[in-house]
């Protein structure tokens, strides 16, 4: 299959389906570029189960809820005066300056640091971010907590 011309016959599709889900071109605009991107690098596993509209549509879709689920985390974490809101986690990053979060979770050490942001500013299940590092759900889970533990030890300490 030939991306390019994939692009020219499908871009005003995909684009058109996104724009109607978000409502923005802009991120119609962001998130079709994102999804010609993906099937590029997937293109492989296209199995022709069905149309490619509907597989550069499904792309999309997975690439649009992404986003949303970025946009949602990080107003979760600021309001709208940039300050600390409560987070899955629990309501002691509200009280915490994001600021010091950000550079104490810099000086972690790996994979405390990735788990961490993965799960926070990602939105990563624990399944996932266990898949990713080839590891239980389990060990994702207690690495987190680990973390969460050494960030509040930190901002308890000073």
């Amino acid at each position: 299959m030939d991306i390019e011309k994939l692009y020219r016959e499908y871009f005003s599709v995909v684009y058109k389906y996104v724009l109607s889900i978000s409502r923005d071109s802009l991120t119609a605009e962001e998130i079709t570029q994102e999804t010609f991107f993906k099937a590029l690098k997937r293109i492989d596993k296209f199995r022709g189960e069905s149309s490619v509209s509907v597989w550069l549509c499904q792309i999309a879709k997975n690439a649009y809820c992404d986003l949303v689920k970025q946009r949602d985390r990080y107003e979760e974490l600021t309001d709208e005066a940039g300050e600390p809101q409560g987070s899955i986690e629990g309501d002691w990053i509200a009280k915490a300056d994001i600021k010091a979060v950000h550079r104490i979770l810099h000086q972690l050490p790996e994979p405390y640091k990735e788990v961490f942001s993965l799960r926070i500013f990602r939105d990563l299940s624990f399944s996932d971010i266990g898949d990713l590092f080839g590891k239980s759900d389990s060990w994702a889970r207690v690495t987190f907590y680990r973390a969460r533990l050494k960030i509040k030890e930190e901002m308890e300490n000073g």
